[in-house]
This record gives structure tokens, C-alpha cells and sequence, in this order.
């Protein structure tokens, strides 16, 4: 199939140059816009009125033909932060997990339908998984997707799994009933912990935990993952303790209170 052809929206990318100027220039007024990317006056005019009107721009107290970043970009900026700050976090505490069980550690977090890598320490054993940062697969047919599924609101999974729409098979063990799939994620959230019974890959178990940020909201989740040999029920029970540590580390160097770690339920030994 040829691929779309891509277009480039002018108005957005001429609104996206007049911010760009702001890297260089913390101050500007309309008529230095207008000399710096030789567009019309009236151009300028009804782009910078929108940027300001959505707070991506503000008018400088007592200049106001003179304009500066407004909080809107300072809140994106914000989020970029969280997300780098995330991403290292997580890669350190996946260091230690994988140091202290020898398997391979990812955290991952929600995209939609599907979970996204941003951490991954693979174990020196001669058997084991290969994945990769950014490698996306179905949240429902992994751990750590299963982990963050279970914290949306009924509304928000039935508009990623409407029913009566099949649900495929990455493996024979993969849940396929929508109706298993709306239980499965019902117990893990009353448990907090999530497996992963060969779903996603036929020769691969794991077990996955919560993460949580400073306003006490899922935003990640942390699995060990370990090939179907090396998984009995003494390991699977070492591998949970391990993940439901190294998950609660990263939740607290996220800033998550204290108070919001000690209500996950842990789970019973043979649950």
C-alpha cells in the first residue's frame, strides 16, 4: 500500500515558528515577529492573538504590544520532564531488580490499546527474552499491560475493547473473551499484581506491579519476566516480592506519598 502523502498545515507550522522565536528572544512584540519570519502583519496578528488566548503566549505587563511564553508551554515542558524523569528512574530500579533475580526487567507504560517499553535489563542467562525500549505490544496480552488496564474507568476500556469486536491471539493462552478479559482485570486491581500466563509469548511467564507518581496516579508498570523453565511456584513467589519492591522504589523516587504506597493490598502468597 503507498503511504499517505505528508501534509504540512501552514497555519501550525507559522503558529509553531512564532514560539520557536521565544527560544532566542524572551521577549518579543508583533512587529518584531513580523521582521523575523517576513509574514504579514495581519498573519502575525491572528496568531499571536489565538497563542495568547490559549495561554501559550502572554502580553507583558504595562508592554502590551510585547509578548512572552505563557504557563501552557511551561505546563507541556512540565510533562517532557516527568517523562525523562521517568524513563532514568526507571532504568536505574530495573538495574537493581534484574541484579538481585538475574531476568529481564521491563517497565512500560499505556498507549492507548497497547503498552510502550521505556525500560528493559535483560538477564545474562543463555536462555532468555529479547525486547527493546519502544517496542509496543497489546497491553491485554501482557503483564504490565494487564497492570495498567486494570486502573481505567469501565468508560475508558470499553472504548478500547468495544464489545462484540474479536480480540486476536498472540498465543494460545492469550484471553480472547472480552468478558474474561473485563474479570481478569477486575481480580488484578483488588490484587495489585499482574501476570503474564505464556499471553504475549509461548515460551515466557511473568509477573508485573504497579508504579504510581506523586499525585498517587498509575503511570507505569514494572514486570520480571522469566522463560517457562526457569518458573515454578517457589520463583513466582521470590519474582513477586522482587517486582512489588522494585516498583514500590520507583513509585517513591517518583514522589508518590508514602500514604498511597501503604494502601496497595498486598498480595496474598498464593494468590
Amino acid at each position: 500500500m503507498t503511504p499517505a502523502p505528508r501534509r504540512v498545515v501552514p497555519a501550525a507550522s507559522r503558529a509553531l515558528d512564532i514560539l520557536e522565536l521565544f527560544l532566542v528572544a524572551p521577549l518579543l512584540s508583533a512587529a518584531d515577529i513580523v521582521t523575523r519570519l517576513d509574514l504579514p502583519r495581519t498573519t502575525v496578528h491572528e496568531l499571536v492573538t489565538t497563542l495568547v488566548d490559549r495561554r501559550y503566549l502572554v502580553r507583558v505587563p504595562g508592554q502590551p504590544v510585547r509578548y512572552r511564553v505563557g504557563v501552557r508551554l511551561f505546563q507541556l515542558g512540565g510533562v517532557y520532564a516527568e517523562e525523562l524523569e521517568l524513563s532514568r528512574e526507571a532504568h536505574e530500579v530495573a538495574t537493581d531488580v534484574s541484579a538481585a533475580c538475574d531476568e529481564t526487567v521491563h517497565v512500560a507504560v499505556l498507549e492507548g490499546a497497547d503498552v510502550m517499553y521505556i525500560a528493559r535489563i535483560e538477564s545474562t542467562q543463555p536462555v532468555r527474552m529479547f525486547s527493546a525500549v519502544g517496542r509496543r505490544l497489546p497491553a491485554r496480552c501482557t503483564g504490565v499491560g494487564k497492570m495498567l488496564l486494570s486502573a481505567l474507568a469501565a468508560p475508558t476500556l470499553d472504548a478500547l475493547y468495544p464489545r462484540g469486536t474479536p480480540l486476536t491471539a498472540m498465543t494460545p493462552t492469550t484471553i480472547v473473551s472480552h468478558a474474561r478479559l473485563r474479570a481478569e482485570l477486575k481480580e488484578i486491581a483488588h490484587r495489585g499484581l499482574a501476570y503474564d500466563d505464556r499471553e504475549s509469548n509461548a515460551d515466557v511467564q511473568c509477573v508485573a506491579a504497579p508504579v504510581y507518581d506523586h499525585s498517587g496516579a498509575m503511570v507505569a508498570a514494572m514486570s520480571i519476566s522469566v522463560p517457562t523453565m526457569r518458573w515454578d511456584d517457589a520463583r513466582r513467589d521470590e519474582f513477586t516480592q522482587l517486582v512489588l519492591t522494585g516498583a514500590r522504589e520507583l513509585s517513591e523516587r517518583l514522589g508518590c506519598p508514602a500514604d498511597a504506597l501503604d494502601t496497595v493490598r498486598q498480595p496474598d502468597r498464593d494468590s
